[in-house]
């Protein structure tokens, strides 16, 4: 049995694809601890499928070359890696570790078009000296900045011993009514087999932190987001508009702001869809987000969560840690049972499952039973099934930010029919659409799976300027 903590779905790292950017990055990293004791002089890497296809405008060179360097997704000055790049570029030099080595990006970074590998993100990292390989390395970006290496085995982490194992959501609702607690008790006390209590509290405070401040951000930048296809933010004028003549200095100010707004339908559907906007508008512009499961899906948790806390009964950290646990639980089971790469499943398997997680964690919040929490994330996840990856250009940009907002709608919606139903009435179990979402991914055309050889990339034609 697989064992995920929910801290391996919800990981701090820098936009603007998980699968793209932040696992290659952690590749590298890998590759260059792989180094440690050998002789080298030279190192390329080659692309391969949807890696080689969408890589520049994901940012996959970039994230390599920041890997190879050294620098941590979690902690690097976000505002810094355009200088980091341009100095790569402009010296032709890359430093790995205490070494300094001859490196142009465009000669030792090759994006091969041909497909005929084992899996649809796949990079092979080469070090030689004196013409002579010494080592050479294949790994797969596997989705939300999960990474395997060619010939890795699966084996079961006999140091880490669950007191309830989940697989199924069978498993879960088995346990709750075993015990009659909740699944965010259920989840902890897993959780608490990987790590300290407090080590957990400090992660999710983290989490939690890091989620606010890149909403803050987003609704606080204006401008045109990089790539070359010219798109506009528009979260910082969304929140300008909605906040009216009120003036802050700071985040705190903000927040109160934003509680003395009126709770009609038609502004609380504006400001979900303003911090949903904010988080992939930073996420499209390599700032720092919390991959939930992915980067691409990262505004719908955030968006979801700030819905809560601004507009329902927040009761201060315990309703964060419920959240958390819940709605990452969610996120271990679709890892688990199907897929979180967009180039393995299309869009369902990111902007779907983040929206699946945020329904559940909602619905526990809101007193949903154990069943209406699976059935909010199995109502969530049914209506994004068959939803493709296609994204314009290769970035994740278009239609990938409004597509959060999108997801964040559909999770409160379906957290409200949950909450109303009796989940002994439903046809379809979460287990089933779990299974489904697996069964489309497997049938899904390739063209639809992060490749931008499909859909609205196909249709609207982009030419960008020469560089």
């Amino acid at each position: 049995m697989e064992k995920i903590s929910i801290f391996d779905i919800y990981k701090i790292g820098v936009g603007p694809s998980s699968s793209h950017t932040l696992g290659p990055w952690k590749a590298s990293l890998d590759f260059i601890e792989s180094l440690h004791h050998l002789s080298y002089d030279s190192i390329t890497i080659e692309l391969f499928g949807s890696l080689s296809k969408t890589g520049r405008g994901h940012g996959t060179d970039i994230a390599i070359q920041l890997g190879l360097e050294g620098y941590d997704p979690k902690t690097i000055h976000t505002e810094e890696i355009g200088f980091y790049i341009q100095k790569i570029q402009s010296t032709k030099r890359i430093t790995i570790g205490d070494r300094q080595l001859d490196f142009d990006p465009v000669k030792n970074i090759t994006f091969h078009q041909y497909e005929d590998v084992a899996h649809p993100n796949t990079l092979t990292y080469h070090a030689s000296y004196l013409g002579e390989e010494v080592l050479q390395k294949t790994y797969y970006s596997i989705g939300g900045g999960f990474i395997k290496y060619k010939g890795q085995h699966d084996i079961e982490d006999g140091s880490v011993t669950l007191p309830y194992p989940v697989q199924t959501g069978a498993d879960l609702l088995k346990y709750t009514t075993e015990t009659g607690l909740p699944i965010s008790e259920i989840v902890s006390l897993n959780e608490q087999a990987f790590r300290p209590k407090k080590i957990i509290t400090q992660k999710i405070t983290e989490i939690y932190n890091t989620m606010f401040e890149c909403v803050f951000k987003g609704c606080n930048t204006e401008g045109v987001l990089p790539g070359g296809l010219n798109v506009k933010r528009r979260a910082k004028a969304l929140s300008k508009t909605l906040l009216g003549d009120k003036i802050y200095a700071n985040s705190e100010d903000w927040i109160a702001a934003i509680r003395l707004n009126p709770k009609d339908f038609n502004n609380i559907n504006k400001w979900i869809s303003c911090f949903a906007l904010a988080v992939n508008e930073e996420n499209a512009a390599l700032s720092r987000v919390v991959t939930s499961p992915t980067n691409g899906a990262a505004g719908v948790i955030p968006a979801v969560l700030f819905y809560y806390y601004f507009f329902c009964e927040f009761k201060g950290k315990e309703d964060l840690r419920k959240f958390f646990f819940t709605s990452g639980e969610i996120g271990c089971l679709f890892k688990k049972g199907a897929t979180i790469s967009a180039a393995v499943g299309g869009c369902q398997a990111e902007i779907g499952v983040s929206s699946a997680m945020a329904a559940a964690g909602l619905t526990e919040l809101l007193g949903g039973s154990p069943s209406q929490v699976l059935m909010a994330a199995e109502i969530a996840m049914e209506h994004h099934l068959g939803l493709t990856c296609d994204p314009i250009g290769g970035l994740v940009q278009i239609p990938c930010i409004e597509r959060n907002t999108m997801g964040a709608m559909k999770a409160i919606t379906a957290s409200n029919l949950a909450l109303t139903s009796n989940p002994d009435d439903a046809i379809v179990n979460f287990d089933q659409v779990v299974k489904t979402m697996w069964d489309t991914a497997q049938d899904m055309n390739g063209k639809y799976k992060e490749t931008s050889e499909g859909g609205l990339a196909y249709n609207v034609p982009v030419v960008f300027p020469a560089c």
